[in-house]
């Protein structure tokens, strides 16, 4: 034998055999569902005993589209769906028809301020030339909507970089915002996985102000860290005012249930530039705490 070329697979890839099924021969048999090749069949996938295998799914597909687009790390942005551009908030101020509304709309444009901030901050973190092994580091991942995740999004690509969109399913209409790299857009069914892909590669998270959802996802980190469950990255609480309007930390130490190292989990800045070098500080003194190359 003089040629010694081993084939790299003899069974045919689920990809042939999946283009080979659709030209089946037409009878009761092969119309019959239970024909259907198994990652086929809809019907079969969506059986509620297969929620085990789209966890599984929804876990990898996102996984897997990352690495192969050399993604190290992220810069996770959370925030608001309603806080607007400053210009949009103008404008339903001015639309605003009773004290109500106008007194939500007053608090909008005065919040309004953070989309430029994050999308400044994005273009900060979106420079950064990629790592020896040719990975991408603080690439830009946000929740993929309107807003301040737009935001995010936007100020990636101001600098000509990818970004991450992780959308998520809802009972009203949802769509990525169009600064999402469309490559990189995901969408999810499981608030839970969709959140494990936030932090699975985030190095650094930015928490602007925001509602249940980015009180439920900030939290979450918050408990992460505070357990050990993961190692500490930086926590950036973008803007003082209304983090420390809405949610009183202080009264958390006060009445004992949490202690008072643990509000040096997060870090309060307000602008773009306060947020960058916070970041550059962590990691700076964490190499001098341990100048020893990670594993």
């Amino acid at each position: 034998m003089t040629d010694t070329r081993v084939p790299s697979r003899v069974f045919p890839a689920a990809k042939q055999d999946a283009e080979s099924a659709k030209t089946a021969v037409s009878t009761p048999q092969t119309e019959n569902p239970a024909y259907r090749l198994a990652f086929q069949d809809m019907d079969f996938l969506l059986r509620e005993d297969l929620r085990p295998i789209r966890f599984q799914l929804e876990l990898l597909k996102p996984q897997l589209l990352l690495d192969e687009a050399h993604i190290g790390s992220t810069f996770v942005f959370y925030g608001s769906a309603r806080i607007p551009a400053p210009d949009k908030a103008q404008a339903m101020l001015e639309l605003a028809t009773d004290e109500k509304s106008k007194r939500i709309a007053e608090r909008l444009v005065a919040k309004s301020k953070y989309y430029d901030v994050a999308r400044e901050l994005a273009a900060k973190v979106s420079q950064l030339p990629r790592d020896e092994s040719g990975q991408r580091q603080f690439v830009v991942c946000s929740g993929g909507g309107p807003s301040i995740m737009e935001a995010a999004n936007r100020g990636a690509t101001d600098v000509g970089e990818e970004s991450i969109g992780l959308n998520i399913v809802l009972p009203h209409e949802q769509a990525p915002n169009p600064y999402v790299t469309p490559s990189l857009s995901f969408q999810f069914h499981y608030f839970a996985l969709r959140k494990m892909h936030f932090l699975l590669h985030a190095r650094a998270l930015a928490a602007f102000p925001g509602g249940f959802g980015t009180f439920d996802e900030l939290f979450e980190l918050l408990t992460l860290i505070q357990t050990g469950k993961i190692a500490p990255i930086p926590v950036l609480l973008v803007g003082r005012e209304f983090w420390s309007r809405v949610v009183n930390f202080d009264a958390l130490v006060e009445e004992g249930v949490v202690s008072e190292r643990d509000l040096g989990i997060f870090t309060y800045v307000e602008t773009a530039d306060e947020a960058w070098a916070a970041v550059q500080r962590f990691y700076h003194e964490r190499a001098e705490a341990d100048p020893s190359p990670p594993a």
